[in-house]
């Protein structure tokens, strides 16, 4: 039987506390896992707020353009309701 990303998501929403979490990622994902989310959130979070080219997120953040280019090619084949959507997820309120 195949493991079920539904399953892994049932568990995060399980827990709301950051040390549970942080456990939690910690058991599921190595060093290097972790670290690649995080690259991948923090370029989907530049490439939507439209200030830095590709070379320059790469250069700054010491990021590969392969990653860069997965990324922005992921959000051009977004629908914009959709792109909105990931807009609000994972950028911070404007004030």
């Amino acid at each position: 039987m195949r493991a079920s990303w539904d399953l892994v998501l049932g568990k995060i929403l399980n827990h709301s506390q950051y040390d549970e979490l942080e456990s939690l990622f910690h058991l599921l994902l190595t060093e290097e896992e972790r670290s690649a989310v995080a690259s991948r959130l923090k370029v989907f979070q530049l490439l939507l707020e439209g200030n830095f080219s590709q070379r320059q997120i790469a250069s700054e953040y010491e990021i590969s353009i392969a990653t860069i280019t997965r990324c922005s090619n992921y959000l051009k084949h977004m629908s914009a309701e959709r792109r909105e959507e990931v807009r609000a997820l994972i950028l911070p309120d404007k004030p």
